[in-house]
Formats: structure tokens, C-alpha cells, sequence
């Protein structure tokens, strides 16, 4: 059986605390579409059934073609006298809409027009006033929704966008669409079957799927206004766990921030948040944005924990204000990972610290690197000063997360987030450069010491059988590159790994961990690389040294390529890294 998303007696217990009028009575999915007209407010989440939603529900409508069978409870509020505002249920709602758009689809093309058009009924009628409406109406997904799957025999007039939810949509009504078809093929494939009889068992097999549809049964509770449907929505859901922490801060801001014109500031600024991070090139999730968000300004709460606190914060005075400081970081927040976003070249230095953090999968600092950014792009700090802390924020982490793979037990996390908050109240530039020169020392106080870095330095390994380190191999070359200003007569993005001693002769002598050790590669261009071919060393260094290339010391100044000689570059390596380039 499905699932309920919640339970009538929370709504009773609530309705007890603030006297709300509720009524409640038992419906049929019939009744309810074929007497009602249905909103899905704002305050709503995008509808999110996946395929294993669909299965569910379609296996119950198996089973309950030979009886009754009850989905749950479904809430809203009365908007007038046959329009209603769905406060729970929606989900439901509109599934059940798409799978009656399928059903009559099929009719159509069966050629049962009449049963088509009884089933339409049931998603568009005209009301009182003879205007066509459909009986389920939301915005969220306008125009995906009307277009493609509410119109009857007619094709879509109008371009849509296919975002996250309408991809939901569009999948849910494919795979109804697909079992439908399943369930009439299984018919129209059987030999044993003559035309006429497989064409009255098709038909029979739809209306028992209609009528299955039609006759599920639902507890029918009505509240008396939108008041109480934005405290029902957010305490049921709340104790169920059944919304997301960004559909109860959206809720909690269209409660506070009514709409009084034809203009909903709320669905326009927090659809800008929403297309914001979406938009982005990595995958940003809106409820892990709210809680850096929140870690970097105010406190640093558990992801679960964090709603009641942001509802005791957001007083309706301080609403408006809140949505636009979400929106405004919401930008921030997306070019913290995305380096072509908000960025100019003039940047190019801070860009590259960050994804350096990326690179080294750090999430602690988020909250830090926010704030950061956020003093920057509201001139409380200078750019020298932003690209010098995210400088020491990315050597920090090169030693204590990419080369020692060291673990923090939250301290770390906290020194972040405390920092992050001291920032965010911070109104002058010299307010501002004390805290940041106090984070800097504290990074500086946890620093991996040298032997640790070492051994961690030179177990680094690329091969082409090993590669897990190719990344942050890369990264290390192209450091060292513009630390020493070695010249290539190629642009970076040209540049590739390449090993001195070849992996092909990988033996005992020269086992893979050393032949794929730091201290044996170089950045080559391939076309360059291909030329060296089975070159002895000495000439490899020549015609690398002709070709435009600066070498390394340890590679000018050497005979022969051996062994020792990797692990001492590779050592060598480790000292400028740690006590120059690296260096905090």
C-alpha cells in the first residue's frame, strides 16, 4: 500500500492548539475530481515521483480493481466554494492526473472517443462561469503540465522549458503510457484470441483501470483558510520528515511574505534561487546551500536541526530581507564551485585556490571561503586579501587533506564556521583583515609536520593502470611549473603527464610505484613526447631542452636516470612543496 505523507490525528491534535474549523469526510478519487477544482499553492514542493512511485501505485491499482482501496489522507484549504488549495496530497493528486491523461489517451487511440472525453472530464471542465479549467491546476510546472499532458487531442502550442520537475512529469507519464500499453499488448499479442475478442477484452482491461482509478478512497480534510494550511504543511510534514529543509524555508517565507498584487515576489525570487544553483555545471544541492549559508552567518547547526531555528530567526519584519541575502549568496554559493561563474581573469588566482578545494573533495571550508567571498563582493575586504586566505585555505588542506589524507574530529569544521560567522559581522576592512591574519595562524598551528608530508609526498603514484592520482599529480606539476617559471612552448592545456623512465620497462629494478612516483614525471606535450621515442636519457634532456622546455635541476644536472635519482627529485620535491610553494 502507499505510503501516507501524513496522519489525520496530527492534523487533529493541531487543530486542538489553534482552534482551527476542520471538516473531514470519506471520498472517492471520483467525487473529488468530478465536483471540485484543485490549486497546488506555492508553498508546495515540485512534484518528485520517481519510477519506483509509479510501480507502486499502478501494482496497487492491480490489486484493487475487485475492491475498495484507501491512499490515505488528502489536506486543503477552501479557496472558495468548489476551489480548494492542496495542503497535503498533491503529489498524489497529481499523479493520479497523469495516469487518467494516459488512460484517456489510450481510448482515443482505440477509437472510443465518448469513454475519452468521460475521462477528460475529470482533468479539464468548464466552471460555473462556462470558462474550460483544469481540475488540477499548479504553476510550478506551467506550462509542461497543461501542454503536454493535461490537452486533450491536440498537440502543444507552446515551447517549454524542461527543468527538473518537468522531467518528473514527463517520465511519470511515459511510464504509465508504457504500462498501459504492457497491459494491452499482453491482449492484442494472444494467438488464441480472435480481433474481436482481444478488441472487448482491451477495452474491458481500460475501464477496470479507470474504475480502479476512480473509486480509491481518501480521508477528505478541509481547512477553513491559508492561515492554518501553511502551520498544517509545515508541522505534519515537519514530524513526518516527509519534506525537504528548502520546502519548509519556502513555506515559511510565502507565510510571512503574502502576496497582495498580481506579482509573487516569493515564487520569483526563490524560483531565481532554484534556476541559480540548477543551472550550475556540478550537482548543488538547495538544502546543503541553506546550511553553509546559515554556518556562515549565523551558527553552525545540524542539516535536521537547522528548520526551527531559521523559523525562530525569519520573524515576518525580517522575511523579505532573509529571501534577498539567500539569493544574493545563492550566486556566491554557485562560483564557489563553478570557476566560469561570476568570475573575471583578473580573479584568475583566487578561481584557481578554489578549485583546488574541489580537487581535494574539502567541504569543512565552505562556510569560510562564503564568507570570504561574500566580504569581497561587498567590498568589505580587497581582493589581495581574499586571494591570500583562500591561498592559505587551499596549502592548508594540500598538506592536511591531499597529500597526509589527515582527519579531523570537527574541530577543523568548527574553526571554519566560527570564523566564517566573526566575518559576516565584520563592517570594516581592519575588522575584517584581524580575523582573516587570526585564521591564517590557527592554519598555520595545524599543519602537518615535515616527516609526515614527506612519506605522504612520495607515495604519490600515476600510471595509466593507476590513475586514481592523476588529478592532483597535475596539479603538483603545474604548481611547481609556475613556481620555478619553467618555459613550454605549448599552453598548459596542451601538457600532459608523461613518465622520464617509460612505463612500458616497468621490471623489478623499477617497480610501478616508482616509475609512477612524482620525481619521475613531467609535463610534456604529446606531439613532443612522441618524438622522444627510445631516446637514452641524455638525448631525451637535449631534445626536450631544443624543443623550448625548462627542466627541472635534478634532471639538467644528472648523467643517467636511475632509481636513486628518482627518490632524491622526488625528496627534493617534497622540501620546496612543504617550505616554499605549499607554504602558509
Amino acid at each position: 500500500m502507499l505510503r501516507l505523507d501524513l496522519r489525520y490525528d496530527q492534523v487533529k491534535e493541531q487543530s486542538f492548539r489553534r482552534q482551527m474549523k476542520i471538516e473531514s469526510s470519506d471520498a472517492d478519487i471520483e467525487t473529488l475530481l468530478g465536483s471540485r477544482f484543485f490549486e497546488i499553492p506555492r508553498f508546495q514542493r515540485p512534484y518528485s515521483w520517481e519510477e519506483e512511485n509509479i510501480l507502486d501505485l499502478w501494482n496497487d491499482l492491480i490489486s484493487a480493481q475487485t475492491s475498495e482501496y484507501f491512499i490515505g489522507s488528502m489536506v486543503v484549504y477552501r479557496k472558495d466554494k468548489l476551489r480548494y488549495g492542496v495542503v497535503d496530497g498533491q503529489q498524489r493528486l497529481t499523479t493520479l492526473t497523469i495516469l487518467l491523461c494516459a488512460i484517456r489517451d489510450k481510448f482515443l487511440e482505440i477509437g472510443k472517443r465518448d469513454l475519452a472525453e468521460g475521462v477528460h472530464q475529470l482533468v479539464e471542465r468548464k466552471d460555473i462561469s462556462n470558462h474550460a479549467q483544469y481540475v488540477v491546476d499548479t504553476e510550478t510546472s506551467f506550462p509542461y503540465f497543461q501542454e503536454h499532458i493535461q490537452k486533450f487531442d491536440s498537440d502543444p502550442e507552446v515551447e517549454t522549458q524542461i527543468r527538473s520537475e518537468e522531467r518528473n512529469l514527463r517520465n511519470a507519464h511515459d511510464k504509465f503510457q508504457s504500462l498501459i500499453d504492457g497491459s494491452v499488448n499482453a491482449i492484442k499479442n494472444d494467438p488464441a484470441k480472435s480481433d474481436e475478442t482481444k478488441d472487448r477484452e482491451v477495452l474491458r482491461r481500460l475501464i477496470l483501470l479507470r474504475d480502479a482509478v476512480l473509486n480509491l478512497k481518501v480521508i477528505f480534510v478541509i481547512l477553513d483558510d491559508e492561515d492554518d494550511a501553511y502551520i498544517i504543511f509545515e508541522t505534519l510534514n515537519t514530524r513526518g520528515k516527509d519534506l525537504a529543509l528548502s520546502d519548509l524555508v519556502k513555506n515559511h517565507f510565502a507565510k510571512h511574505l503574502r502576496t497582495k498584487g498580481v506579482v509573487d515576489s516569493v515564487k520569483i525570487k526563490w524560483g531565481q534561487l532554484l534556476e541559480t544553483l540548477s543551472n550550475s555545471s556540478e550537482d548543488l544541492s538547495i538544502d546543503t546551500f541553506i546550511y553553509h549559508f546559515w554556518a556562515s552567518r549565523y551558527e553552525s547547526i545540524p542539516l535536521k536541526s537547522l528548520f526551527p531555528k531559521i523559523k525562530k530567526s525569519i520573524t515576518k519584519q525580517l522575511a523579505r530581507q532573509y529571501l534577498d541575502d539567500f539569493i544574493s549568496d545563492s550566486r556566491i554559493y554557485r562560483s564557489l564551485y563553478e570557476s566560469t561563474y561570476a568570475w573575471d581573469k583578473n580573479e584568475a588566482e583566487a578561481m584557481r585556490s578554489l578549485q583546488a578545494l574541489r580537487l581535494f573533495k574539502v567541504v569543512q571550508s565552505i562556510p569560510a571561503t562564503l564568507a570570504l567571498v561574500r566580504s569581497y563582493r561587498s567590498n568589505v575586504i580587497k581582493y589581495a586579501k581574499l586571494r591570500d586566505a583562500l591561498l592559505a585555505i587551499e596549502s592548508f588542506h594540500f598538506h592536511f587533506t591531499a597529500i597526509t589524507s589527515s582527519r579531523s574530529s570537527g574541530g577543523i569544521s568548527a574553526m571554519y564556521s566560527s570564523f566564517a560567522q566573526r566575518l559576516f559581522s565584520c563592517s570594516s576592512p581592519q575588522a575584517a583583515s584581524t580575523e582573516i591574519s587570526s585564521l591564517i595562524r590557527k592554519l598555520q598551528d595545524r599543519v602537518p609536520a615535515f616527516d609526515e608530508f614527506k612519506h605522504g609526498f612520495s607515495t604519490l603514484v600515476f600510471t595509466n593502470s593507476n590513475s586514481k592520482q592523476k588529478n592532483l599529480v597535475r596539479y603538483i606539476l603545474r604548481r611547481f611549473s609556475l613556481y620555478h617559471e619553467y618555459k613550454t612552448p605549448v599552453d598548459y592545456d596542451e601538457l600532459t603527464i608523461e613518465h622520464i623512465y617509460p612505463q612500458s620497462q616497468i621490471n623489478e629494478l623499477w617497480p610501478e610505484s616508482l616509475v609512477g612516483s612524482i620525481g619521475n614525471l613531467v609535463l610534456l606535450d604529446e606531439k613532443t613526447n612522441g618524438k622522444l621515442g627510445s631516446k637514452d636519457f641524455n638525448a631525451k634532456m637535449k631534445h626536450l631542452s631544443d624543443c623550448g622546455y625548462t627542466l627541472p635541476s635534478a634532471l639538467t644536472r644528472a648523467n643517467s636516470w636511475t632509481p636513486d635519482e628518482v627518490k632524491n627529485h622526488t625528496f627534493e620535491m617534497a622540501e620546496t612543496a612543504y617550505h616554499h610553494i605549499w607554504k602558509i
